[in-house]
């Protein structure tokens, strides 16, 4: 016989949980990776343009210069402040709901606030993956349209943790 548990989580969300589980969403998709490659690849351009403007045969040019740096503020701010900015504007959609309770167990998840109540059976969520913070839940299509964020501070006991571990091991595939 299988050993059944339950584990138990109180939390308020925070804008950090959101951008956690977004950025982790960005990894683990193929759009979330396409984004990231386009934004890499564009940087990486931008530095052979300021490496060919420093090296040419007629010197630095400060146009050709700001133009750079300016673009490669862009990439980088485009890669550090999206899923910051996301994260906010979900945040501000949780954080009216207070504080959140979550029981996981091998039947699924379910989640109860001041606003709503939802229950999650594991095919709605076949997919997992564990942050320092976070466990994030994923719906199975590839582009993990749904998500199930439940952040670690949540859980009572250290143990719980790794009970929880367990449960979403047995019942969703690690990514």
């Amino acid at each position: 016989m299988q050993e059944t548990s339950t584990v138990e989580l109180a939390y308020v969300p925070t804008t950090a949980d959101a951008t956690g589980a977004l950025r982790e969403r960005v990894r683990a998709t193929p759009a979330g990776r396409l984004q990231s490659g386009i934004i890499l690849a564009s940087a990486i351009v931008v530095l052979d343009a300021l490496v060919v403007n420093f090296t040419g045969p007629k010197g630095p040019s400060l146009r050709s210069t700001v133009l750079c740096l300016a673009a490669l503020a862009l990439c980088v701010g485009v890669y550090v402040l999206v899923p910051v900015l996301q994260g906010r504007q979900v945040h501000r959609m949780v954080a009216l709901q207070g504080e959140f309770r979550a029981v996981v167990d091998d039947t699924g998840v379910r989640l109860t606030s001041r606003m709503s109540e939802t229950a999650y059976r594991w095919p709605m969520i076949t997919r997992h993956a564990e942050t320092d913070a976070l466990f994030v839940l994923k719906t199975p299509d590839k582009h993990s349209v749904g998500i199930v964020v439940l952040p670690k501070r949540g859980v009572v006991e250290p143990a719980d943790a790794e009970r929880l571990r367990a449960i979403l091991d047995r019942n969703a595939t690690g990514v």
